[in-house]
């Protein structure tokens, strides 16, 4: 084999190695692919959990509950009216309508509820059972407080007579009392010193409060019924009644 032959295996064999080898070939088997731009994905809010939704729809159920409705204690507080009544006579009363300086002649005073109206009492009703003044729920008319007075009495008899007495004028207070299930009495005084006798009757169908109290040679009785309905949904209401009468002057 000749020396030209030799010269070209020697430059076939070492052309390889040098493409190998080579700077473009090291650094393009090297080199990192680029990189893709990495695509941005708007993902949906998180929705919320029935947890949250639950305690939010509860939340805004008790605020509207609070905002639309009143306190019992504030929209159903009574209002009530001072009357001031004059005992006076069969003989000096006035007719319908009664003393137009009622105020400063009065002899008694007791609280009258919004609403309630007034029955006007007759000269012969004044002058047989000495009923002075009468209210009533228009509602229910048997729901309703009254006063009688009767000259001539100093001072109180004993409960039991006093409560009897009364009675023997006032029909309704005799089957009240008749059939009740209990009659209670207490005794009183107010910040002179005037006694004032209190009773309680539970009947069968209806509730009585009744105050009595002597002053100015006379006795007064301030009652207030009512059936047991008006009486279980009232209550407060009729002993405040109860509770407002009193002597003046």
């Amino acid at each position: 084999m000749g020396f030209g032959r030799t010269a070209e295996l020697i430059e076939s064999t070492i052309n390889p190695m040098a493409t190998i080898f080579s700077p473009s070939a090291l650094f393009s088997a090297t080199a990192k692919p680029p990189q893709q731009a990495k695509s941005q994905v708007s993902l949906p809010p998180p929705k919320p959990s029935l947890a949250n939704i639950s305690t939010a729809a509860a939340a805004t159920a008790l605020a509207t509950l609070i905002l639309t409705t009143a306190h019992p204690s504030l929209s159903e507080t009574p209002t009530y009216s001072v009357y001031y009544g004059t005992a006076s006579s069969a003989a000096n009363y006035g007719g319908y309508g009664g003393n137009s300086d009622r105020k400063a002649s009065a002899e008694y005073i007791y609280d009258v509820p919004e609403g309630w109206k007034e029955r006007l009492v007759s000269k012969v009703e004044k002058g047989t059972n000495g009923t002075d003044s009468e209210f009533y729920n228009p509602k229910k008319k048997s729901e309703r407080e009254y006063l009688t007075f009767l000259a001539g009495f100093r001072q109180l008899a004993p409960p039991d007579m006093v409560l009897n007495n009364l009675a023997l004028s006032d029909v309704e207070l005799q089957d009240l009392i008749g059939g009740a299930d209990g009659v209670r009495s207490a005794e009183r005084k107010d910040e002179k010193g005037q006694v004032y006798y209190e009773y309680e009757i539970d009947g069968a169908g209806a509730h009585s409060l009744i105050s009595v109290t002597c002053a100015k040679n006379k006795l007064y009785a301030h009652f207030v019924n009512a059936p047991l309905p008006e009486w279980n949904r009232d209550e407060d209401k009729l002993r405040h009644l109860h509770r407002s009468f009193r002597t003046v002057g």
